[in-house]
């Protein structure tokens, strides 16, 4: 059986307290405390900038033995330098996260949306990707998310597949709907499958910018992307993040995800 491990995008959230963190918790104390209720977490704020030895090496100290970390990669390597003449900042990242050892689950390449200015066409992007990919020292895990919908093409995956690389399922107001993807595509590109529930950051953020509960109802969505990756249950393991802006509180979409994963899992082997 594969396994399945679900958590959030960050763990760092005043707004979460009382809900989820006692409010006598201390915010040295947040991610201890958020250990006790998931076995991964998407680190967000390394996309900012690269993590200090000492910073990880808390991080490794406040964690149980099982815990996993998916690490994003500097927005400086994917956004400002596109993957060029990046190799000091993508080793200094390396280095940083060394002291996680086994913790470390993977690294996330998150690119945003790529107007024809940046890239005429997808195959300079692709070129580029699959020389930043060829070069990266290994073994690592890496995986790869694009927002250019139009980008998904056999093309795109096979590149990832060549090297080992999970694409990454996005439940984003930019992309298809996850499961549009997964009919249309092989979408097992690694020995993982990376999904992330996203949500959309302007609508919700009409609603409230204050993520201390849910403030929309997406458990049928929850459901109906559960069922969807029912099937790769027993061919790859699952890790899945969800956001703030989803549905205005991480931690109980990501509950409810994890439920809705059981739920699909017995249905699926009955």
């Amino acid at each position: 059986m594969a396994s399945i491990r679900v958590g959030t995008s960050g763990w760092s959230y005043r707004d979460w307290a009382p809900a989820f963190y006692p409010p006598d918790v201390a915010p040295a104390a947040y991610l201890t405390c958020y250990a006790h209720r998931f076995d991964i977490v998407e680190v967000d704020s390394t996309y900012y900038r690269s993590p200090s030895p000492s910073m990880v090496r808390g991080w490794h100290d406040k964690t149980p033995d099982h815990f996993r970390f998916a690490v994003k990669v500097p927005g400086l390597i994917t956004h400002e330098k596109v993957l060029l003449d990046c190799e000091r900042e993508r080793d200094a990242l390396l280095e940083a996260l060394t002291p996680l050892g086994d913790k470390l689950h993977s690294m996330l390449l998150q690119f945003g949306y790529f107007n024809k200015k940046a890239f005429p066409a997808p195959g300079a992007f692709l070129d580029r990707l699959d020389g930043f990919l060829e070069t990266f020292p290994n073994p690592r895990r890496l995986a790869i998310e694009i927002r250019n919908k139009n980008w998904l093409t056999e093309t795109f995956f096979q590149l990832l597949r060549r090297h080992g690389s999970a694409y990454v399922l996005t439940e984003h107001s930019w992309m298809p709907p996850v499961e549009s993807v997964m009919q249309q595509h092989d979408c097992l590109t690694g020995d993982f499958v990376y999904l992330r529930l996203i949500g959309d950051r302007a609508g919700i953020e009409e609603i409230t910018t204050t993520w201390d509960k849910t403030v929309i109802d997406r458990n049928e969505r929850i459901a109906q992307i559960a069922n969807a990756l029912a099937g790769t249950l027993s061919h790859a393991d699952i890790v899945a993040f969800i956001n703030n802006h989803f549905a205005g509180h991480a931690p109980a979409s990501a509950e409810a995800f994890l439920n809705a994963l059981a739920n699909a899992n017995r249905e699926a082997n009955r």
